[in-house]
């Protein structure tokens, strides 16, 4: 069964809801805790739909499909990087390059929502603590990525870590199409099945080292190669049953 949970906000009322065609099925609490439906509901046209959780971490895997390798050998393991969670924005929010920024890339992404608590679960476990997935833009800032002693700015930056439009459970995480478009032009597009490293290893691997906790998020990598954005830039990260993630590029400007 294939369900669409959003967040989403309605004047000065947040709340997390089902979202059925035009409309949200309101719930009594956050999808990982078991909620209820209230019974109500709104149309989503009334709606501005935010980012669909709210992570205590985030936890991303770089180097994870062949085509974004660039003649680098292929990793043994997982390669593992932590964002930050102020970086999270939701769709149609404002991807803000920094005053100092040279060089920043998109990076469109599946992205894993965990369910249960896991801590050093087994591959075949793993399936059981992954709640759903969404589409994600891991945001690179690739001069600091290169020169940095770690990659906080780079990657963990303000407004860093789109994601949205909604969590999806029930698909085949495994083989889902990732595209990125940038102005409407195709810039990415590749299907999960070719990641180097699949969900279940990546959760299980994580899961070794971090404990995950219901609604952490995990960015799986990125496909083929990036280019650098600009301010007034759409970029469009839209991945197979989830949908469209939205979201327009910024310059920074005073507070």
């Amino acid at each position: 069964m294939i369900t669409r949970y959003v967040r989403y906000a309605r004047g000065d009322t947040i709340a997390y809801g089902v979202e059925e065609g035009a409309t949200i099925r309101e719930l009594d609490g956050d999808p990982f805790s078991g909620p209820r439906a209230t019974g109500a509901t709104v149309p989503i046209s009334d709606v501005r739909l935010l980012a669909p959780c709210t992570p205590s971490k985030i936890i991303a895997v770089g180097l994870n499909y062949r085509s974004h390798l660039g003649g680098r050998p292929a990793p043994e393991y997982p390669g593992v990087f932590a964002k930050l969670p102020s970086a999270v924005i939701g769709p149609d929010e404002a991807i803000v390059i920094p005053e100092d920024a040279r060089e920043v890339h998109y990076e469109g992404e599946l992205v894993v929502a965990i369910g249960k608590r896991a801590k050093n679960v087994s591959m075949e476990r793993a399936r059981d603590c992954v709640f759903g997935v969404t589409a994600g833009n891991d945001v690179s800032e690739r001069v600091w990525q290169r020169g940095d002693l770690q990659w906080v700015r780079a990657k963990a930056s303000d407004t860093f870590a789109p994601i949205g439009p909604a969590i999806v459970s029930g698909l085949n995480y495994n083989d889902l199409l990732v595209q990125t478009r940038v102005n409407g032009e195709a810039r990415q597009a590749e299907r999960t099945r070719d990641m180097l490293f699949d969900v279940d290893t990546v959760v299980a691997y994580i899961s070794r080292y971090v404990t995950l906790l219901p609604g952490d998020l995990i960015f799986t990598g990125t496909p083929g190669t990036t280019t650098a954005l600009q301010p007034g830039d759409v970029v469009e990260v839209e991945v197979e049953g989830v949908g469209v993630l939205r979201n327009h590029v910024a310059a920074a400007g005073p507070e």
